[in-house]
C-alpha cells in the first residue's frame, strides 16, 4: 500500500510512524516532510498550499491513500480536488472544514443544533464589538474567527484589556485576515480536554481523550501557543462522559452538518471544557490535533491505517470497533526554539540525545543545514518528545529528562505536563 501524507509538522511524524507500525510493508512519502520523517518516508519538496502539484504526485505516484494533517490545505479545498479527481483522500471537504476555519459557523451551528457551548457574539467593527461587552460579565472571552494556529484566543479580565484585545485584532490585525472577524465569547470555568472521533459523515468512533497544555510556562502562565505538550489518557474522560460526548456533541454536530450539506468525514477534533453542568465546545478542529496526536499515537493498540483507509475510500464504520489502547501513560513535552511564540529564531543547530527505551522524538520545526548537514530549527515547536510509562508520572519524568537532554541555544519547554492529572492522583491516593 502507498500512501501519502500531506504535511511536515510533529502531527504528521507521528501519524506517518503510527501507519509504519500498522503496516511494515507500506510505502509512505510525506511533502514536504521533514528530517524526521525522512528516516521513515520518502520526503518530497512539495509545500501545503500547493494543491494541484499535490494532486499530481498523488497521481504520477498512484498512491492508494492520502492523509491531510495541517488544517490550511483543508481550508484551501484539497479534499475537493482530491475527490474531483477520484484520488482517495482522508480529510473534509473545504465547506466541511469551516467547523474549524470559521468560529462563526461553527458558534451559529452549535447554537441553532442546541449543542452545548458558551454565548458568543460576532463583530468585525471594533466600536460595535467593545459596545457589546456590556452583555458580557468579566472575564470574557475575545476569538479571531478565522486560522490563527492555535493562538488567536485572548482570555481578557477586565474591560478595559478585551477593549485592548479587539483593537488588537480588528484595528491592528495581529492576527492578519483570520482576525477580519471575531467573537466575544463568555467565559466558560472548568478543564479543557482534546476530544477526538474518527467519522465517515454518519458514524463515528471516539479515539483516547487527551489533555493539551497551551501556555507557554509552568502553572499555565505566559501566552498562547500552539500548545506545549500533551498527555493521555486524562481521568476527566471517563467512559460516562465519552458516551455524552457522544450523544451530546459529536453525533449532533455531524447531523447538523449533513442538514447544511456539508457532510464531515474525517477526524473531528472537539476541544471541550469539562464545567460542573457538563461538557461544552470550546471549539472544534477538522484534523488530528498537535501535539496531542503525539501523545496518543503511541498508545494506539489498533490499527490507525484500516479506519482512516475505510472512510478516505468511502466505506462505513458501522461495523469497525471503537479502538484498542495499551494500557499505559503518555506524555510529550514540546521543545520550543528561542522567541516562541512570537518570534521563533531560526537556524540554531539541534542536538539530540541518544535513544531511550520508551522515548520517540517526533520532529516539528526541523530542517537540515545545506551546507553543514546540521540539524537545525526551522519553525516555533521544534520537536516533540514523547514517553511512555506504566504511569503518568513515570512517563512525565521521562519525557521531560529526555527532553532536557536536547542541546538547542535558547530552548524553552514545560516541565509539568499532565500536573493536573498528577494533583488529582494526589487527592485521591
Amino acid at each position: 500500500m502507498k500512501v501519502l501524507v500531506v504535511g511536515g509538522g510533529g502531527r504528521e511524524h507521528a501519524l506517518a510512524w503510527k501507519l509504519r507500525r500498522d503496516d511494515p510493508n507500506i510505502e509512505l512519502i510525506a511533502a514536504p516532510g521533514n528530517p524526521g520523517i525522512a528516516s521513515i518516508a520518502r520526503c518530497v519538496p512539495i509545500g501545503v498550499d500547493r494543491l494541484k502539484d499535490l494532486a499530481h504526485l498523488a497521481e504520477e505516484e498512484q498512491v492508494d491513500l492520502t492523509i491531510v494533517g495541517p488544517e490550511t490545505p483543508l481550508e484551501a479545498g484539497i479534499t475537493n480536488l482530491f475527490q474531483a479527481r477520484g484520488l482517495p483522500i482522508f480529510g473534509p471537504t473545504r465547506e466541511a472544514a469551516r467547523i474549524e476555519t470559521s468560529k462563526r459557523f461553527a458558534k451559529e451551528l452549535m447554537l441553532r443544533s442546541r449543542i452545548p457551548t458558551a454565548h458568543a457574539v460576532q463583530h468585525s467593527d471594533p466600536k460595535q464589538a467593545k459596545a457589546a461587552l456590556d452583555e458580557f460579565s468579566s472575564p470574557v472571552v475575545i476569538k479571531a474567527s478565522g486560522l490563527a494556529g492555535g493562538k488567536g484566543v485572548i482570555v481578557a479580565q477586565s474591560v478595559a484589556e478585551a477593549e485592548r484585545a479587539i483593537d488588537a485584532m480588528l484595528s491592528d490585525r495581529i492576527f492578519g485576515n483570520a482576525g477580519r472577524e471575531i467573537l466575544i465569547e463568555e467565559f466558560m470555568d472548568g478543564e479543557e480536554i482534546s476530544f477526538f472521533a474518527i467519522t465517515d459523515g454518519q458514524q463515528a468512533l471516539p479515539l483516547m481523550a487527551a489533555q493539551d497544555h497551551k501556555r507557554l510556562h509552568e502553572g499555565d502562565f505566559g501566552p498562547n501557543t500552539g500548545g506545549m505538550g500533551a498527555y493521555a489518557p486524562t481521568s476527566r474522560a471517563k467512559p460516562e462522559l465519552v458516551t455524552r460526548v457522544m450523544s451530546e456533541i459529536i453525533r449532533p454536530t455531524l447531523t447538523a452538518m449533513r442538514e447544511a450539506g456539508s457532510p464531515f468525514c474525517g477526524l473531528l477534533y472537539a476541544g471541550l471544557m469539562i464545567t460542573d453542568s457538563g461538557p461544552k465546545v470550546v471549539e472544534f478542529n477538522s484534523r488530528f490535533g498537535d501535539p496531542e496526536t503525539q501523545a496518543l499515537m503511541p498508545l494506539m493498540d489498533s490499527s490507525l491505517l484500516e479506519l482512516v483507509a475505510t472512510v478516505a475510500g468511502g466505506g462505513s464504520l458501522s461495523r469497525a470497533k471503537v479502538p484498542d489502547w495499551k494500557p499505559l501513560s503518555s506524555v510529550t513535552t514540546v521543545v520550543a526554539a528561542a522567541g516562541y511564540p512570537q518570534a521563533a529564531r531560526i537556524g540554531d543547530v539541534i542536538q539530540l540525545p541518544p535513544p531511550e527505551d520508551g522515548v520517540e522524538v517526533f520532529h516539528s520545526g526541523t530542517a537540515l543545514n545545506p551546507w553543514t548537514n546540521e540539524l537545525v530549527t526551522a519553525g516555533g515547536r521544534v520537536l516533540a518528545v514523547t514517553a511512555v510509562a506504566p504511569t503518568l508520572i513515570e512517563a512525565a519524568e521521562l519525557s521531560r529528562s529526555h527532553a532536557e537532554q536536547v542541546s538547542l541555544s535558547g530552548k524553552q519547554l514545560r516541565r509539568d505536563i499532565g500536573w493536573r492529572e498528577v494533583m488529582r492522583g494526589a487527592r485521591t491516593a
